[in-house]
């Protein structure tokens, strides 16, 4: 169970140094399983030990965001659901 934990937060850790362009950052698992962020290895903490859902959390709402992708097909989805209004 802690590789696919860690694969997670690694995976989120990974998305935000192309987000961001600094593939400095860097994560960190403490012995009670607990993971943080810096900014390199050896830097000072970006935030306090968080469990895992928490940090992936605060992992993605770090740096520039992606835009989400919308396919025509959402697009006249959309359009259909304001329409049916009763």
């Amino acid at each position: 169970m802690s590789t696919a934990r860690s694969t997670r937060a690694s995976a989120a850790v990974d998305r935000l140094k192309v987000r961001s362009g600094n593939p400095g950052y860097s994560m960190a698992r403490t012995g009670e399983g607990l993971f943080f962020l810096s900014e390199a290895p050896g830097e000072p903490p970006l935030c306090a030990p968080l469990e895992l859902d928490e940090f992936v959390a605060f992992v993605n709402g770090l740096g520039p965001q992606t835009p989400r992708r919308v396919s025509k097909l959402d697009v006249a989805f959309e359009k259909q659901l304001t329409r049916k209004k009763p």
